[in-house]
């Protein structure tokens, strides 16, 4: 900071984000800002969120222009008192950008981590490995036609106090797209057999939606391989399912039309960008994946509701157990939440959808926090 200047800059959300797309300004020049204002719309690859000003003051001025990408670190705005004359934001922002050219060059020289792929139990898995440290790692499992990068505001948020490492379940994302069965003991045996390759018997299991009600199906078989379960908004509580959801994802094929069906995800539809339908779609044209997504909804959500029910065996678990689940979401109800055994801690996320762990992040992230550091 120079003479009360402050830099405003694309943040990171998360291990793979590496840029963002300025969408909107929601300010202008000239205006005085709070700390946390919401002062700009980004979009990235998973999802597009509202920016809050890290800073309090006027925003002097507008650097990045809407629709334009730009790197993680980027320049943005910046904020100043109005008693600071245009010619120092001039040096400010010339001096600002020559630094952080500079310093994307010595970060684009840097290997940053990315998935690896082993063979498990006769199919290919792709998984992300960051972190190290004492004690069980925490594996990281997504949600019906997700992948490894679902997780992407959580792993590096937990890396650096332990191993961590996030999969793509068969039939998604960049592991083997041949699915026998679709059941969840099928997709469990899979989680097993990555374990046993990696010469891992004891993980902190955390599952969203399916990739929950797999983590809970493994938990039950093999008890002494969980370390602690963290469900968010997790299958297998009770009958009802957004199947409209279900269908659409599998029918869709093109943008306009898959969209509104993505939208059904978040509490907010804004947070569904462009990038995130676009690769969605990428991935739905991958040899294997329509027929693999159609029997783990034929197994798992066949007649347009649950055919998984384990909330009545969590009782039966010996490890700690938490579950998160938002408010508003429109795929699995929260109710489904209620009544829960003792023990069982439950904690709703207020203003949230199905994806509690990418619309409230920095919640989750802490109650992670705090569940691990007890377990």
């Amino acid at each position: 900071m120079s003479e009360g200047i402050e830099a405003v800059v694309m943040p990171k959300w998360g291990l793979a984000m590496q840029e963002g797309m300025l969408a909107a300004w929601l300010v202008e020049e000239g205006e005085t800002v709070a700390r946390g204002q919401e002062i700009a719309e980004i979009e990235t690859s998973k999802i597009a969120n509202v920016f809050e000003s890290p800073a309090a003051g006027v925003l002097r001025r507008r650097v990045a222009r809407e629709g334009e990408t730009l790197p993680v670190g980027a320049l943005l705005a910046v904020l100043a008192p109005a008693s600071v004359h245009e010619e120092a934001i001039d040096r400010f922002v010339a001096e600002f950008e020559a630094r952080f050219a500079e310093a994307l060059a010595a970060r684009k020289a840097e290997a940053a981590p990315e998935p690896a792929t082993l063979e498990a139990g006769g199919r290919r898995i792709r998984y992300l490995e960051v972190g190290e440290g004492e004690g069980p790692p925490v594996l990281f499992l997504h949600g019906f036609g997700g992948d490894l990068t679902s997780w992407s505001l959580n792993q590096e948020a937990l890396a650096g106090e332990r191993r961590t490492l996030a999969l793509d379940l068969p039939g998604h994302g960049g592991s083997d797209k041949r699915i026998a069965r679709g059941d969840l003991e099928e997709l469990a045996e899979a989680v097993a057999a990555f374990l046993d390759t990696l010469g891992l018997s004891r993980v902190h299991l955390v599952g969203h939606s399916l990739g929950g009600a797999v983590a809970l199906r493994f938990a039950l078989d093999r008890p002494g391989r969980v370390a602690s379960l963290t469900l968010v908004a997790p299958a297998g509580f009770g009958e009802e399912i957004a199947d409209a959801y279900l269908e659409g994802f599998l029918r869709e094929r093109r943008a306009k039309k898959l969209r509104p069906v993505l939208e059904m995800l978040v509490r907010d539809p804004t947070m569904i960008g462009r990038e995130m339908v676009e690769e969605v779609l990428r991935y739905k044209r991958l040899d294997g994946v329509p027929e693999a997504l159609a029997k783990i909804r034929e197994r798992c959500f066949g007649g347009g509701r649950q055919r998984i029910l384990l909330r009545d065996r969590l009782a039966e678990l010996p490890m700690p157990v938490q579950v998160l689940w938002g408010r508003e979401d429109r795929i699995l109800p929260a109710r489904q939440a209620e009544g829960l055994p003792e023990g069982v801690a439950v904690t709703i996320l207020e203003e949230c959808g199905h994806l509690a762990h990418m619309e409230k992040a920095e919640a989750c992230n802490a109650a992670l926090r705090r569940f691990l550091a007890g377990g």
